[in-house]
């Protein structure tokens, strides 16, 4: 064989490896014959997990807490990734964009949970919806509609499922409304407007500055008078927690959070992922049970 006629060979062999090695890892997401569900954040990722059981699998775009939403960039393998799975789902309300970006246009069903607040929020533009329980028991019962219809053999366990999950969801609710029966409109103060919709269902008075709460969100410094009049509500003790978002502090809230300590004011620590070694259920009863202690 001639030296030429032999890398013709080897090439078209190369060739045939690496298209077979495409195909491969092309299809190895659907080897286990069950629907892919990928979801922006591990907050979402974990109320589908919930309804999906052992049904459909469930991976998360970001689940580190060093990861922000607001900002984060996908990567091609992310993009991919939503872009194949069988239901995608997703915040929404500008708050994690990549994901809303590259699910655009898939032709596949997606899930918008910003879109999905009962009539009572809609008016309600703070984008931080997985802190209203009302708006995760309908995108649970969404994703557990979206499953039946992918997957009809399962279909009633998905229903199933997702009623457990908003049973659930109602333990969390009764926090808080014992919240709000013992101690109504209490006035507190939050670094960024991260728990908004766990206060409106304790029914506490927010007395954060917006401009404060809108700067800190945004990364930049808040005006000298805003960050004046936040101090001047914990030093003066005219509110009765602070709501502290611990996963994107910087010097500013890190002042706050002691001012807060010393004045005496008791600091609930929130986040805006998933925490390691938790679900959705536990990290919302663990929020709502750290406010009742702070107000107690």
């Amino acid at each position: 064989m001639s030296r030429g006629l032999i890398a013709r060979v080897a090439v078209i062999a190369l060739g045939v490896a690496t298209a077979a090695t495409l195909t491969a890892c092309g299809t190895s997401k659907n080897d286990s014959g069950k629907p892919s569900i990928v979801a922006s954040t591990n907050v979402w990722g974990s109320v589908a997990a919930a309804v999906a059981g052992s049904d459909a699998q469930v991976s998360s775009i970001i689940s580190s807490p060093t990861d922000d939403p607001h900002s984060y960039q996908t990567t091609p393998e992310d993009a991919a990734k939503i872009h194949d799975a069988d239901l995608v789902i997703y915040n929404g309300g500008d708050y994690d964009e990549f994901a809303e970006k590259a699910a655009d246009g898939r032709g596949k069903p997606t899930i918008d949970a910003f879109k999905l607040r009962p009539a009572a929020a809609a008016q309600d533009e703070n984008e931080h919806v997985w802190y209203d329980v009302k708006t995760v028991a309908a995108v649970a019962t969404k994703i557990a509609a979206e499953l039946g219809s992918l997957d009809k053999a399962h279909a009633q366990a998905y229903t199933d499922r997702a009623i457990q999950f908003d049973s659930k969801l109602k333990n969390i609710t009764a926090i808080t409304d014992q919240i709000a029966t013992a101690h109504p409109k209490a006035p507190v103060l939050q670094t960024e407007p991260i728990a908004h919709y766990l206060l409106l269902a304790a029914d506490a008075d927010d007395r954060t500055p917006h401009p404060f709460e809108e700067a800190i969100e945004q990364g930049t410094d808040p005006a000298p008078a805003d960050l004046a009049a936040v101090r001047d509500l914990l030093n003066n003790k005219q509110v009765r927690a602070l709501v502290y978002n611990i996963q994107t502090e910087d010097k500013t809230t890190q002042n706050v959070a002691a001012t807060a300590k010393a004045a005496g004011i008791p600091v609930v620590n929130v986040t805006e992922t998933l925490p390691e070694g938790t679900d959705y259920l536990g990290w919302q009863t663990q929020n709502a049970n750290a406010l009742a202690a702070a107000l107690n």
